[in-house]
């Protein structure tokens, strides 16, 4: 609740946590080295599977469970330890989970340590952590990354998105409204899949974009305590202003706001920034290229499919993209094309602790959840072993004399 989340999603939120434990649990039973194939009969190949030792974890604010148990999970369940930073924001959950630890972990196997980014970056710097795992933003990840590059550590780095949206012609709008409007404004819109583009085919923008305007204005917008709360408010003070940075710029340049755009005059306690749908809208405006990170909906149109595609490649992120259609040569062309981890096909944002999460481009490499998620907090050896401990023919001397 320190996030400000309505109720909902942070029930949601504790469900999801567990399940990620509960599925790296399981998984972990059936990891395993392998045996491959030796150059001779008397030689033993293996492959072995082994953890890095003590893993440095830092989480960000937004999801301060959910993320942090896409991290702690599968790194305990490879045979790490993990030194747990949490966002200065939102320490008090990752406290709450590490008391409730404490009677069913040794001691030692799961640290947590607060404070701010200089405390991040000695647990980056220091010799006695051999891998670090961040989920944040781009600016911070790269810096991480150089300095872990000092030492040669490995990085697990998640670093955000700018995700677009399709509408095709074909999608049922009595979906396709709700559903982007939930991709867009989950949490305020301060999710890292958050939807931040949206592309209408050019025959339905009128109909969906009207509707999406109404539908916007139903939502509640109120303190993430009261039961009835759908948009609860941003974070900070300077997250809002940043919003406010990209609205602002947009409507100078000549963007329409059909709805929001400012602060609601009802709270004024809070960082509550009203849900904001826009059009004429480019990729020129900042608003479409820069992760915004609050509830705006910047809605530009399409001819074709084939230009959807470029619009959403036409970007330095790719973590997640999401489209609605019926037509399955449109989904075929979608997630072969488009660039980014994760590809959804008629329902936003649904995550599969099955299912490796993480990006490409900017966005990052890492992978978390699924056998992947797991992988990334193991080491590979290869063994080598040959029983009869013989002096072998292409040994020195060379030459005649051998």
């Amino acid at each position: 609740l320190e996030g400000g989340k309505p109720l909902v999603e942070n029930r949601d939120e504790i469900g999801w946590c567990a399940a990620c434990f509960d599925y790296y649990a399981e998984l972990q039973r059936n990891t395993r080295g392998r045996v491959i194939p030796s150059v001779e009969p008397s030689q033993l190949a293996m492959v072995l599977k082994e953890p890095y030792g003590v893993v440095a974890a830092i989480v960000p604010w937004n999801y301060p469970l959910l993320l942090m148990s896409w991290k702690v999970a599968p790194a305990l369940a490879a045979g790490n330890t993990v030194v747990l930073k949490p966002s200065e924001m939102t320490p008090l959950a990752t406290l709450r989970f590490a008391e409730l630890c404490c009677d069913h972990l040794p001691p030692g196997v799961l640290n947590i340590i607060t404070g701010f980014g200089d405390v991040g970056r000695e647990l980056v710097v220091s010799p006695r952590t051999q891998m670090i795992a961040f989920t944040g933003s781009f600016a911070t990840g790269r810096e991480i990354a150089r300095l872990a590059a000092e030492r040669v550590k490995k990085t697990h780095l998640e670093l955000g998105g700018k995700d677009a949206f399709i509408v095709a012609e074909d999608a049922d709008l009595d979906v396709a409204v709700p559903g982007v409007a939930w991709a867009a404004l989950l949490n305020a819109g301060q999710v890292c899949t958050s939807t931040e583009r949206v592309y209408v085919h050019e025959s339905i923008a009128r109909p969906f974009t009207e509707r999406l305007v109404e539908f916007v204005r139903s939502l509640r917008l109120g303190p993430g305590m009261d039961p009835d709360t759908d948009i609860g408010p941003l974070i900070g003070e300077k997250y809002r202003a940043k919003v406010e940075d990209h609205v602002e710029e947009a409507r100078a340049r000549g963007a329409t706001i059909l709805t929001g755009g400012r602060r609601p005059p009802q709270f004024s306690r809070g960082f509550f920034y009203e849900p904001t749908v826009l059009t004429n809208v480019d990729h020129s405006f900042r608003i479409m290229r820069e992760e915004t990170f609050g509830p705006t909906i910047p809605i530009m149109t399409y001819r074709t499919f084939d230009e959807a595609i470029e619009l959403v490649n036409d970007c330095d992120y790719g973590l997640g993209a999401n489209l609605y259609t019926n037509d399955p040569r449109k989904v075929k062309q979608y997630y072969e094309e488009v660039k980014a981890g994760t590809c959804w096909v008629n329902d936003p944002l649904t995550d599969n602790d099955a299912g490796p999460f993480g990006g490409m481009k900017f966005s990052g490499g890492a992978r978390e959840l699924g056998e992947e998620g797991l992988e990334e907090f193991l080491e590979t050896k290869h063994v080598h072993w040959d029983f009869t401990m013989v002096r072998k023919p292409w040994w020195y001397p060379y030459g005649k004399g051998k």
